[in-house]
């Protein structure tokens, strides 16, 4: 990815790439427009559920987002 690009991606998703599958991460970096269009996309199965970190933590498994995003970009070609 080019500096460049890199400028307009939102802080929370830098450094996506960079992350293990295991790791967890929150609200904002996976929503790309609203929170809402994120449970939108869990109720439709397009993004996997959320796991519950404690009472008030929520957050998403890297690898199955990049699963998801996999499969998402392969219904597009």
């Amino acid at each position: 990815m080019s500096e460049n690009s890199r400028k307009s991606i939102p802080t929370a998703l830098k450094n996506f790439d960079d992350l293990p599958d295991s790791a967890n991460v929150r609200q904002p970096v996976v929503h790309a427009c609203s929170p809402a269009s994120v449970w939108r996309g869990v109720n439709a199965g397009r993004i996997p559920k959320s796991r519950k970190l404690s009472p008030r933590t929520t957050c998403w498994n890297v690898g199955e987002l990049r699963q998801a995003l996999a499969v998402a970009g392969n219904q597009g070609a």
